[in-house]
This record gives structure tokens, C-alpha cells and sequence, in this order.
């Protein structure tokens, strides 16, 4: 690891953490049950309802400049404010704060030019517009392994290409305006912006999954000859695997502070539940088993937040972060899914209901393990860098 030290929130995310909490706490949770969220998300309609409450408090794209309604939080500022946001799956969506859409604007705001900020970025910043972000491949592509990306883009003309190919667990692209699309060219890799209602780009399916939280699910999407202009070429030409760690190393750990949030929640229930649930003629929390599991849960939720502290430090300081962003998927997705788990055991049948978030948690928090580059690889990743330090060639 780095020695970079944790970064102390400043007073000023400090108090807009306390902002937010209570916005989710009173206004957004109580919405959890409400018939508008379905298995992919709550629909449009309540998705304008929420960021519309956000919006009247000031509390929309807190990460994003001044310029875009937001507050120009930086990365260790905004680690409390987005766990804040995390205390309900619905939070983040209320803020705008979301995957894909939180990765996608700060890629943009880094990389696009500005017509293509003023027509992605502003509505999507106003939380008027959704977006999607495809890489990810079906039929052996890529997937964890970006060299096998078999979407192709050409040119037709001097300013004209044609893009082809498959993608899959296309997160948000059921509903979304524009997507951010990865394909190969000449010299490498180059991202494309391309309206997701452009000739050619169809919605093959939605996947059924495990997880229900983010808006328009994970789709599969075919691109059948989509042609685009110079002008949706995001970037520089050949430079989109760059872009891409510019987008995947913060968005990883932005995964972590949200779903931290939820899991602080998942404990205090658990707790809740052992300190008024009696068997055997005390509290269950008194019963060695139930308060181990308690125990070990407080513990990785202390380690998880040590480690995401960490990791902002060291995107903030050193403009990198791809091994500690690893590093922090590897270790706060685990340690989340142990938390749900034992909190789920903790409130026996009824964690295994609808009754609570746990289920709900323990579902999220399960798939987080594998997108954005699930364990094995990212250890994988980490033991490359490893023999790179001890002298050795990279390759393996």
C-alpha cells in the first residue's frame, strides 16, 4: 500500500453529509415500498419525483462543479456525503449520484469538449437524463479482459464511422439518453457518445439479476452498423482504454462509499433486532453466536471505512489510484457481503423477507462483488503489480 494518510472531510462536507442524511432518512426511505420500484430500479416517474425533492434543497451532483449545480466536493469530501446518501439504495438516485451516471459526468467533465459537455453533460448533471456506459462484452468479448473487445468502429469517410458489435450488462441503458460506447479502432480502443435512439442501437433484452437498484437494469445491446460523426468521438481517437481507468479507478470506490452506507444501516438493524428479539431467557445479542456475528460485523465496517478513506486519499493527492481502487473493491465488497450475511442470519426468517433492507442489501452487495471487476481479477491485478516491485517482468 501507499503511506497516503486519510484526508479529514472538510466542515463544510461535513455539514452537507448531515444534510443529506437527514433528506434520506425522512423523505427518500420511507419510499422504499413504494409500488414505482420494480426489479430494475424505481421507474421514471418516481425517479422525478425524488431528484425533484433533492433539487429544492440544494442536494443534486454534490461531486460535480459549481458550473454543473454542484458543490465541487473533493474526493475525501465526498466520501461522507455519499455514504450518507447510501442509507437507502433509492439515496443516491435522489442525488444523482448514481452508476453509471456518476462515473459517466465525471468522465465527461474530465475528457469531453464543450459542445459535447453542453449536450451530455448539462441535462445529465440536471438529473434530466440518464446515460449508460458499454464495454462489457457478450460471446467470449471483453469483460474483465479489455484486449478481447471485439466491437469494431471504422471510418466511412472523412469525418463519418460505422460502429458493430454486442454488449452486455449495459447498466441504465433501458431508458437512457446517450451512452458512452467502447470500441475498437486503428490504433487501440476509442469511446464514442452515441444516443441510444440512434439507427442501428437496439435493446436486445434486460437480464433478469440478483440486484434491483439501479434504474433500467443491465441490458444486452446490439450496435448494427451505428454511424456517428467525428463529433461523438469522446476524447482523443485510440486513447479509450486511458479514458477508461480515468472513469473505473474513482467510480470503484464511489461503489464503496454508497453501499457502505446501506451496510452501517444493515447492522443497526441487526443490532435492533438482537438487543429485542428474546430466546432462551435474555436477548439474543447475549447469546455468544449472535453477538460474534455483531461483533465482526462493526469490525469490517470499521475496516471498510478506514480503506475507502485511504483510497480517496490517495486518488485526491495523487491523481492516480488504479491498485488502491482495487485494493478497496476487493476488501469493502467482501467485508459488505460478511455484514448482510450475518445481519440476515441474525434476523433469522425474517432477513430472508422483504420486511426489512437486509434482503435487499444482501442482493446488492452480492453482485457488487462482481461488477466494476470482480475479486479474482483485481487480486490478480495486485499480484501483477507485486512482481513488478520484486524486479520481475509483468506478464505472467
Amino acid at each position: 500500500m501507499t503511506s497516503a494518510a486519510p484526508i479529514a472531510p472538510s466542515s463544510t462536507s461535513t455539514a452537507l453529509a448531515e444534510r443529506v442524511a437527514s433528506f434520506v432518512r425522512s423523505e427518500i426511505a420511507p419510499l422504499e415500498q413504494d409500488p414505482r420500484c420494480g426489479p430494475h430500479g424505481p421507474n421514471n416517474a418516481l425517479i422525478v419525483e425524488i431528484r425533484g425533492k433533492a433539487r429544492v434543497l440544494g442536494l443534486l451532483v454534490p461531486h460535480l462543479g459549481p458550473e454543473w449545480g454542484g458543490t465541487g466536493l473533493a474526493i475525501s469530501d465526498m466520501v461522507p456525503v455519499f455514504k450518507a446518501a447510501g442509507f437507502s439504495p433509492l439515496g443516491p438516485i435522489a442525488l444523482n449520484i448514481q452508476a453509471p451516471d456518476e462515473g459517466n459526468m465525471h468522465l465527461l467533465d474530465v475528457v469531453a469538449s464543450d459542445s459535447q459537455k453542453a449536450r451530455y453533460l448539462k441535462p445529465l448533471a440536471a438529473g434530466l437524463t440518464r446515460s449508460a456506459f458499454l464495454m462489457t462484452e457478450p460471446d467470449g468479448g471483453a469483460g474483465s479482459d479489455p484486449s478481447m473487445l471485439a466491437t469494431y468502429a471504422e471510418r466511412t469517410s472523412n469525418r463519418t464511422w460505422r460502429i458493430r458489435g454486442r454488449k452486455t450488462f449495459a447498466t441504465g441503458f433501458d431508458g437512457s439518453a446517450f451512452t458512452i460506447v467502447m470500441a475498437r479502432t486503428g490504433g487501440g480502443a476509442t469511446m464514442f457518445l452515441v444516443p441510444t435512439d440512434a439507427a442501428g442501437m437496439r435493446t436486445e433484452r434486460v437480464l433478469a439479476t440478483l440486484d434491483s437498484s439501479m434504474p433500467g437494469g443491465h441490458a444486452v445491446v446490439t450496435l448494427d452498423d451505428v454511424e456517428v460523426d467525428d463529433d461523438a468521438v469522446l476524447g482523443a481517437v485510440d486513447k479509450g482504454f486511458q479514458y477508461a481507468q480515468v472513469r473505473l479507478a474513482p467510480a470503484r470506490l464511489t461503489h464503496c462509499m454508497r453501499w457502505w452506507g446501506l451496510a452501517r444501516r444493515v447492522q443497526d438493524i441487526a443490532i435492533d433486532y438482537a438487543c429485542r428479539c428474546h430466546a432462551f431467557g435474555r436477548p439474543i445479542i447475549d447469546h455468544e453466536g449472535v453477538g460474534n456475528m455483531l461483533a465482526d460485523n462493526e469490525m469490517d465496517l470499521t475496516e471498510s471505512e478506514l480503506i475507502i478513506d485511504w483510497c480517496a486519499a490517495a486518488l485526491e493527492r495523487e491523481g492516480t489510484g488504479t491498485y488502491e481502487s482495487s485494493v478497496a473493491k476487493v476488501r469493502v465488497s467482501e467485508a459488505l457481503f460478511r455484514i448482510a450475511d450475518r445481519a440476515m442470519q441474525v434476523l433469522g426468517g425474517t432477513g430472508i423477507t422483504g420486511d426489512t433492507i437486509v434482503e435487499q442489501a444482501f442482493r446488492e452487495f452480492r453482485a457488487f462483488r462482481i461488477y466494476d471487476g470482480p475479486s479474482e481479477v483485481h487480486r490478480w491485478s495486485i499480484a501483477k503489480r507485486l512482481k513488478r516491485q520484486h524486479g520481475q517482468p509483468a506478464s505472467v
